[in-house]
């Protein structure tokens, strides 16, 4: 599934890992059950800590949330529950399945789902999510391009002020 309709885009700039963090945390708080964040963007730029920051909004304690790089999938209880994959390692779509990529996705509407490395999975991507495209501008400074797909997204990005 390949999304077809493109909401909105919203662009962030963040100038410190506080400031990833933070505007995480404002995603977290307003993003609801039913989402599914596709996070794209190279090694070191972000995705995990914006991860944590999504998962502090949602009342997930920040300790327990980690790159499940090794283990594809981790799931956190918080306000809602999350699944956080971190596709990295992972082959290819055929491997996807192996290690249960559906049955995940079958599970969006009870909980929030963050893809890291999304754009090993693009084919399978409902129609409706969020993608966060992160882009290294200096050591400390990352940009944010933020595309919704489908309607639940904008008002997601007038709560956040796009």
């Amino acid at each position: 599934m390949v999304a077809s309709i493109q909401v909105r885009e919203l662009l962030f700039k963040s100038k410190s890992p506080t400031a990833t963090f933070n505007f995480g945390r404002r995603l977290g708080e307003k993003i609801a059950a039913g989402s599914l964040l596709a996070l794209i963007g190279e090694l070191g730029c972000g995705k995990t800590l914006l991860t944590r920051g999504i998962c502090a909004g949602l009342d997930v304690p920040i300790r327990y949330v980690n790159s499940p790089t090794f283990v594809f999938v981790n799931e956190y209880h918080g306000r809602h529950h999350v699944y956080h994959m971190d596709l990295y390692r992972l082959g290819g779509i055929e491997e996807g399945f192996g290690i249960g990529i559906l049955d995940y996705l079958a599970k969006m509407e009870s909980g929030i789902i963050i893809v890291e490395w999304a754009e090993k999975i693009n084919s399978l991507l409902p129609d409706s999510y969020l993608k966060v495209q992160f882009e290294i501008l200096s050591e400390r400074e990352r940009q944010l391009v933020l595309n919704g797909y489908g309607e639940r997204y904008e008002s997601l990005f007038k709560e956040l002020g796009g």
